[in-house]
């Protein structure tokens, strides 16, 4: 008999494990298998866990995903007197990327439920499953809402059988976090939330992060401090809102190493003793910090690529040329330029910070915001246009002198200070965390970001082999000069553009007509240079002129500029109560911010925003657009950014009905947006029964 039992007990748990077959096998980029433990007995327990396989660089989310995503939505149809109980996750990872902070799973992983069956389950019965599950699937770069309907069947069996143990359950069981079996205390301070956290001193943490359950309670990004006391683990965290109201308690896991080994936190208001040791963790700031130098590093090196920073690049490649003359020249000039740019981004760097530790909500290229900044950079473009051009010889600041150290350095300068519009993914990341960190860091990121632009030179400039490759001087170059005034020119257009959206008509015809002037000046000093006559008086009076005509003219021309004209995809202004009325709709909402100064913003409006597809999917499920401009000054926008780990634009999000912010990669592709719509019509079906 006792063989027999044991012979249907396995017979039982086959046809479980042969029952747990997907309803709906649509392909995803996490794919999902529900697996049910073994027969259960009336008025007993079964486990059933819903295993998640990504693809390699694909990641899913914890049940509190972060700063952007969201955790796995389960929606059960279940035999008659069943019950299933909240899913148990394992121990989540932290993914930083372009500033917010996730907590995901980059690996295979289970969700295990406990079902409950009824005392008048009838053994030897087959009862069906059905699940309901959605879930975000993300790489770095994109996100894409997945869903599935899954069916399993439990057996019911005798009351008393034991059934063979499921290695894959064991597996998934050693991921969950240990129950921590005492109770941890919370308290508030100014800015922070600190934990006493009952740990024995002797247990290992190589690499500890506490994920906090309650959302928006604290700024996932900032760095976590820990401190041992005695058998207390004493743990700083930064509020995200410090004005909010204090949480009933706080829940969580407090991950204790990279191998995925945690316990789970429950903590309820109560004293939290001071000081303690610092806990010197390896591989914790010191590693993350060295992280971020290396993304600004690599950020600013990509600076020389992007569309926004080529018209700089003209100005390069004459020092480039030149710099095949003399080593010594070349050495002394690449150290130039570097010094140039270097200090550029510490002292944009060291403005930002001290503008906001004073109050101001500003970002990374604020410069851009002011209107008085526009015009003076539109001068300085027509010069350089005019004298690539040949209109002038003029070597101050000695962009056009040979072997000038100092006309690098100011090349280095200019090109810092034009090139802040630009973002990419490692900058972005970079800028981002400069916000969170303290002042010293924030500092070492910005020179990175310096360094990072300046060093494609700086090797050209002290590698001779790099060097010896440039070719030889020659009448090319003045011909390449020539083909180069082409770019400077177009960002001079870009500018008198932007002041129109500054400032307004008559400050942008103001500030155009200056520019006009100068370049009046300028060919007049060209005219009498090749006439071999001096031109240092009448550029000198010259400059004083426009000057003194632009401080007298220009403040006062100044209005808000006008609305923006209508675009093929309707949107609304944003505003933080735009943004909580239009979630609280039920509708799905589409955030996005932008600046006339960003033409990575303008590239994504036309290539992805901006098109009639977009439009219509959006249409199709009433999806609201709100668009945040932030071409002037706008501190409400400014926090928002911030608030999102955003130092400059763009920034896109993404607000499914009822759910949270998912962050979409700076870079749009056509399809993203009307793609995220479209994945919305399986939500709207009705619930299974």
């Amino acid at each position: 008999m006792r063989i027999y039992r044991v012979f249907l007990a396995v017979l039982l748990q086959l046809l479980c494990i042969a029952g747990a077959t997907p309803l709906i096998a649509a392909p995803t980029h996490i794919a999902p298998r529900l697996a049910v433990e073994s027969p259960v007995a009336p008025g007993g327990t079964v486990t059933v866990a819903l295993e998640m396989r990504p693809e390699k660089g694909w990641h899913g989310y914890w049940k509190n995903p972060g700063d952007a995503g969201f955790g796995t939505r389960l929606e059960w149809a279940l035999p008659p007197g069943f019950s299933a109980s909240e899913p148990a996750y394992p121990v989540p990872r932290t993914l930083l990327i372009a500033g917010p902070m996730n907590h995901v799973y980059e690996e295979d992983h289970a969700l295990l439920v406990t079902l409950k069956a009824p005392a008048t389950a009838l053994p030897g019965s087959r009862l069906p499953l059905r699940l309901r599950a959605e879930w975000l699937a993300c790489t770095d770069q994109i996100c894409v809402p997945e869903r599935a309907e899954l069916a399993a069947d439990v057996v019911v069996g005798a009351p008393g059988s034991i059934a063979p143990a499921d290695p894959r359950f064991d597996a998934w069981r050693t991921r969950l976090p240990a129950p921590l079996g005492s109770a941890a205390a919370f308290a508030l301070a100014p800015g922070t939330i600190r934990l006493a956290i009952p740990l024995p001193r002797t247990m290992p943490l190589a690499s500890p992060h506490l994920f906090v359950a309650e959302p928006d309670v604290v700024d996932y990004a900032a760095p976590q401090d820990f401190r041992r006391r005695g058998d207390l683990l004493l743990i700083s965290l930064k509020r995200k809102t410090p004005a909010a109201a204090a949480p009933a308690r706080l829940s969580g896991v407090l991950s204790l190493d990279a191998a995925g080994n945690g316990v789970e936190v429950l903590a309820h208001p109560g004293p939290v003793p001071q000081g303690g040791e610092p806990l010197s963790v390896p591989g914790t700031g010191a590693t993350n910090l060295a992280w971020l130098l290396l993304a600004a590093l690599a950020g600013g090196l990509l600076l020389n690529v992007m569309p926004c920073v080529f018209p700089i690049l003209s100005l390069k490649a004459l020092s480039l040329a030149r710099a095949g003359e003399s080593a010594a020249d070349a050495g002394a000039e690449g150290l130039a330029y570097t010094a140039g740019v270097v200090l550029a981004c510490a002292g944009l760097g060291a403005l930002l910070l001290a503008l906001r530790a004073g109050g101001a909500e500003v970002g990374w290229a604020f410069q851009l915001q002011e209107p008085g900044v526009v015009p003076a950079l539109l001068l300085v473009a027509v010069a350089i246009t005019a004298n690539l051009a040949g209109l002038y010889e003029f070597a101050v600041p000695g962009f056009a002198r040979e072997g000038s150290k100092e006309g690098a350095f100011a090349t280095g300068l200019l090109a810092a200070f034009v090139a802040t519009p630009c973002t990419g993914p490692f900058m972005a990341a970079a800028m981002g965390a400069a916000l969170l960190l303290p002042a010293a860091e924030a500092m070492a990121l910005f020179v990175a970001l310096g360094l990072g632009l300046a060093l494609p030179f700086l090797a050209i400039a002290l590698i001779p082999p790099l060097r010896s490759a440039l070719p030889r001087p020659g009448r090319w170059m003045g011909r390449l000069r020539r083909l180069l005034a082409v770019p400077m020119g177009l960002t001079a257009l870009a500018l008198a553009w932007l002041a129109l959206r500054l400032g307004g008509a008559l400050f942008a015809g103001i500030a155009v007509a200056l520019a006009a002037a100068l370049a009046l000046v300028l060919g007049a000093a060209g005219w009498r240079q090749r006439n071999g006559r001096s031109a240092r008086a009448l550029v000198c009076a010259g400059l004083v002129a426009v000057g003194l005509a632009a401080i007298a003219s220009l403040p006062a021309a100044v209005r808000a500029p006008g609305a923006e004209a209508a675009g093929v995809l309707p949107s609304e202004p944003f505003s933080e109560q735009a943004l909580t009325q239009a979630r609280a709709s039920g509708r799905p909402v589409f955030a996005y911010f932008t600046a006339d100064w960003c033409l990575t913003c303008k590239v994504n409006e036309s290539v992805a925003i901006e098109r009639e597809p977009t439009r219509a999917a959006f249409a199709r499920h009433g999806v609201v657009v709100l668009r945040g401009d932030w071409t002037r000054r706008d501190p409400a926008i400014a926090r928002f950014l911030s608030a999102h780990g955003a130092a400059g634009v763009p920034l896109y999000l993404w607000y499914p009905p009822g759910g949270e912010a998912q962050v979409l990669p700076q870079l749009l592709g056509p399809e993203l947006l009307p793609h995220l719509a479209d994945s919305l019509s399986a939500r709207n079906r009705p619930a299974m029964r």
